[in-house]
């Protein structure tokens, strides 16, 4: 099982790239965090978040429940361990889509966790995205971008960074880490055990 962290300041097009990777590769489950912040829009409970209150979240934290936690704009988001007992039973990897706080926390409980940042092209198509999303007031978007200036200076700390400026591209280069990971974690080492028997029994005809 792969654990894929996927990062990006909020308004660089993340959760669209985290979909389409969700629908054209196989054998991946999406771990949906719990968090304590309201529902927005269509979003709906177990799909989007697990929406539960505060303390909740917090007598989760005592049993250390979570992979990795944050308190984010004074909400608490977190990754229940239970996703990967999940996915070993599914034969499958897991998705986590998690800010860089979390990235961190996950990082070092799961070294092996293989990271991804995405950037957007620029501070201004990033602010244009926001505001194009018609979610957020003015104070929000600039609390936006200047978190979002913080959170990039932690793409040393990635495996992958992506400059997400061309949806299709950026999918395409998502979707070659997840299968370029499998193939060197794998090594199909149940097919290269054939072949191997074939060179020993070469050795011996000779």
């Amino acid at each position: 099982m792969i654990v894929f962290i996927i990062s990006a300041p909020s308004g660089s097009g993340k959760s669209t790239l985290v979909t389409r990777l969700l629908r054209d590769v196989p054998g991946l489950i999406f771990s949906v965090s719990y968090t304590t912040r309201k529902p927005r829009g269509a979003e709906r409970d177990g799909e989007n978040y697990f929406y539960i209150c505060r303390d909740e979240f917090e007598e989760r934290l005592g049993r250390d429940e979570f992979l990795e936690w944050a308190e984010v704009f004074g909400n608490y988001y977190g990754t229940h361990r239970s996703v990967l007992d999940r996915a070993r039973e599914q034969g499958a990897d897991v998705v986590l889509d998690i800010d860089v706080q979390g990235a961190a926390q996950l990082k070092r409980r799961i070294p092996d966790a293989v990271s991804v940042f995405i950037l957007p092209p620029s501070r201004q198509v990033l602010e244009a995205r926001l505001r194009a999303r018609g979610e957020d007031a003015d104070e929000v978007i600039h609390r936006r971008l200047r978190d979002a200036a913080r959170e990039i200076l932690n793409y040393h700390a990635y495996d992958y960074v992506l400059v997400n400026q061309d949806l299709e591209e950026s999918v395409r280069s998502l979707e070659a880490v997840v299968r370029a990971e499998r193939i060197r974690r794998s090594r199909m080492e149940t097919r290269i055990g054939p072949v191997l028997e074939t060179f020993e029994a070469g050795k011996e005809q000779e």
